[in-house]
């Protein structure tokens, strides 16, 4: 298959009052394990590229090259997303390269540039045929829109949007970045007030933080891209642990980063379910 154009699977699951998994590449086996786990389930995904992966990698093509080969060549809908890009430069690169979509992040930036860099994005974006997420939080909030205690005001973010054209919009609920245990609790009445101010899907990041009950809610009350990629990153780090106490003389860095693969692809495909709404609500720890 070719790649899914990002703005297909956001339309498709936000009109069915469905969840689609964003997942975090961190390297090539995420790719790789991403897109099992999206043939296994049957189901949609997008692989998402952050601008913290860029700068471990050192450069944006050689990764980002790979993702979009290992997407291209799935047999299951993948769209791949430029994630939390605070450089407007980066942006433009990932739509030269053929990303289905991109967020810039000016979250941290006062509102009115947050508008006017965005608003440029956006347009620089459509003319390629590119979706464009974008992020709100509390105007002039200096610590993003994630921070633990940040909400998105319903009405600033109708203004927003309809300032900048954005097709996606990233909402502060109380959730938060790199969080390792699952005791976020979502505002599931904002998401519903935000789902009805906003003509565009909304996002929920930091994911990682929240249990799938929380999810599955949040979901129902009109939430549609999940982000995910802490608690992925913890089934893989979790299976190398594993495997490297079993196998102490193990030097082939390819025998123990396989399951660290095979952990992350079982995960993910039971998220792509959990988001879907096909399987009963669980919460686990």
């Amino acid at each position: 298959m070719t790649l899914t154009p990002t703005r297909t699977l956001m339309t498709d699951a936000a009109a069915a009052g469905t969840g689609i998994g964003a997942f975090n590449v961190i390297h090539l086996e995420t790719a790789e394990a991403l897109v099992a786990a999206a043939e296994a389930a049957g189901l949609p995904v997008i692989l998402q590229i952050s601008e913290n992966c860029v700068s471990y990698h050192g450069a944006l093509e050689p990764i980002a090259l790979a993702t979009l080969a290992i997407a291209g060549a799935s047999t299951a809908p993948v769209a791949v997303h430029l994630d939390h890009a605070e450089d407007e430069q980066l942006a433009y690169r990932a739509i030269e390269l053929g990303f289905g979509s991109v967020m810039y992040d000016g979250a941290h930036l006062a509102y009115a540039e947050n508008v006017a860099i965005t608003a440029r994005v956006v347009e620089r974006a459509h003319a390629a045929g590119v979706y464009v997420e974008a992020e709100l939080g509390k105007v002039g909030g200096k610590d993003g829109a994630h921070a633990p205690g940040v909400r998105t005001d319903p009405a600033e973010a109708a203004a927003f949007v309809a300032a900048t054209g954005v097709d996606a919009l990233a909402v502060a609920v109380g959730s938060s970045h790199a969080m390792t245990e699952r005791s976020a609790s979502l505002d599931t009445a904002l998401i519903a007030e935000l789902r009805a101010a906003l003509d565009v899907p909304l996002v929920l990041h930091g994911s990682s933080g929240a249990s799938d009950a929380q999810i599955q809610a949040a979901i129902r009350a009109g939430m549609t891209k999940i982000n995910v990629s802490t608690h992925l990153n913890a089934h893989f780090t979790g299976a190398l642990r594993g495997y490297l106490h079993a196998n102490p003389a193990v030097v082939d860095s390819r025998t123990y980063i396989a399951p660290g693969r095979a952990a992350v692809a079982a995960e993910a495909a039971r998220l792509l379910e959990l988001f879907a709404l096909r399987t009963p609500m669980e919460v686990f720890a």
